[in-house]
């Protein structure tokens, strides 16, 4: 996926856009040392690349602000999000309109996608996922319902992965709510274990809230602090990258 001269038909040229990994929140210290690790990954994966990252409090309504120090920057923003909610599609969007033309453009959210939904498979066989097990998918939620839609269909996915049915709830802004799915699991298949699938990408609040409803078993977050990240996702970020210069305009060789 990297380049780093002329002869690599993967190259990036003229010259690379700079990767600026943005984030939004107030990230508790685990949550800030995962998306630190996936973005040094990413780094490494793309040596010719220069990379930035950016934490953007979500209670801050002057993205625009947030992201001036990159005004001039020639830039791809990769929004480490796993849908497309109100903070890309209206935040990270109308921000960026409001900065001098050449400033950064903004590269697709990194979900759906079914290289995450093998990391979710993997944490889920982590924690020793049975046959029987009834499975419930904790995704953030967002106002957006796009956003909504694009994690029903994460559960879709996840769901064809193991063969099974897969309900999705939501930790906030959408329904059925978490505790709710998990109620209704309960009620539709008595006796069996209900397993949260954490459909976020790092440790924090959310993570916390999806360990205290009260499932059987609970799988880590999709990024952890001081693991190494998962290849898929690295490689997910990179792709998100090379598709956004290519809608900009740049040349890769």
């Amino acid at each position: 996926m990297s380049g780093t001269g002329p002869d690599d038909g993967n190259a990036i040229v003229d010259p690379p856009l700079t990767l600026l990994a943005v984030t939004h929140g107030a990230p508790s210290a685990d949550n800030r040392s995962a998306i630190i690790g996936l973005v040094d990954a990413v780094a490494a994966e793309v040596p010719a690349v220069q990379i930035g990252i950016s934490f953007v409090d979500a209670q801050n309504s002057d993205v625009a602000a947030a992201l001036a120090q990159h005004a001039s920057t020639p830039a791809v923003i990769v929004p480490l999000v796993l849908s497309a909610g109100f903070h890309v599609r209206t935040g990270l969007s109308q921000g960026i309109n409001q900065l001098p033309p050449g400033g950064p453009g903004l590269a697709e959210p990194l979900g759906p996608d079914p290289r995450i939904v093998e990391v979710l498979a993997e944490r889920l066989e982590a924690i020793g996922l049975g046959p029987s097990d009834a499975i419930v998918l904790a995704a953030a939620g967002s106002n957006d319902p796009r956003a909504v839609r694009e994690c029903f269909e994460t559960g879709r996915l996840l769901g064809a992965r193991l063969g099974r049915a897969v309900t999705v709830g939501f930790i906030a802004a959408a329904i059925p709510r978490l505790p709710d799915a998990i109620e209704m699991i309960r009620e539709v298949h008595p006796g069996s274990r209900v397993i949260v699938a954490t459909y976020l990408l790092a440790p924090g609040a959310f993570n916390d809230a999806a360990n205290a409803v009260g499932a059987d078993a609970v799988s880590e977050p999709l990024m952890l602090p001081g693991r190494p990240a998962p290849g898929p996702i690295v490689e997910l970020v990179v792709d998100r990258y090379l598709a956004a210069v290519e809608r900009l305009g740049r040349h890769l060789s």
